[in-house]
């Protein structure tokens, strides 16, 4: 399978991993400290062919991803699992399945920050602060990759989900 856009991963296993299974050119961060250089390559690539940032689910790639995004608007995302992408001892895109790889880069996610289609008070009586499980399910319908409220309030409104989408998935 061909993917136009560049993905952004975090390091060589990534590349590897991507590869072996698709027809695609990467960018890598070399980990969490992403430099000016590396910014500016991605920002060459979103101009030319988009941008598609595919970390690992941990800090670390939410780390990157929130960078890129910030400083790069109009990135497409990708999310794994964390269970479908670890071993015994380490998580990351190069431990996942195919299937799986080709799960993630089927729901790709573009976020608008002017959108603002959800209120706080929805969110809070949606029942999705204090109970993780009901917002993970909700991360997981909408392929946002788990995160905590605030993330979440903040990715649901950029990709322009209200609260009547969301009581459909729960």
């Amino acid at each position: 399978m061909h993917i136009h856009e560049v993905i952004v991963v975090e390091g060589r296993s990534d590349t590897a991993r991507l590869k072996t299974f698709f027809d695609c050119d990467t960018i890598e961060t070399h980990g969490s400290h992403v430099t000016g250089p590396i910014l500016e390559r991605i920002a060459a690539a979103q101009k030319s062919r988009g941008v598609i940032v595919f970390t690992d689910p941990d800090r670390s790639g939410e780390h990157i991803r929130s960078i890129v995004a910030r400083k790069i608007p109009g990135v497409k995302h990708a999310y794994i699992d964390k269970n479908k992408a670890k071993t015994d001892k380490k998580v990351g895109v190069e431990h996942a399945a195919k299937e799986d790889l080709e799960e993630s880069l089927s729901h790709l996610i573009t976020y608008e920050e002017a959108l603002h289609t959800l209120e706080w008070s929805e969110f809070l009586d949606l029942g999705l602060t204090g109970n993780a499980a009901r917002r993970f399910a909700v991360c997981d319908a909408f392929h946002i990759g788990p995160c905590n409220a605030k993330t979440c309030f903040k990715r649901l409104n950029a990709m322009g989900i209200n609260a009547q989408d969301i009581k459909e998935v729960l």
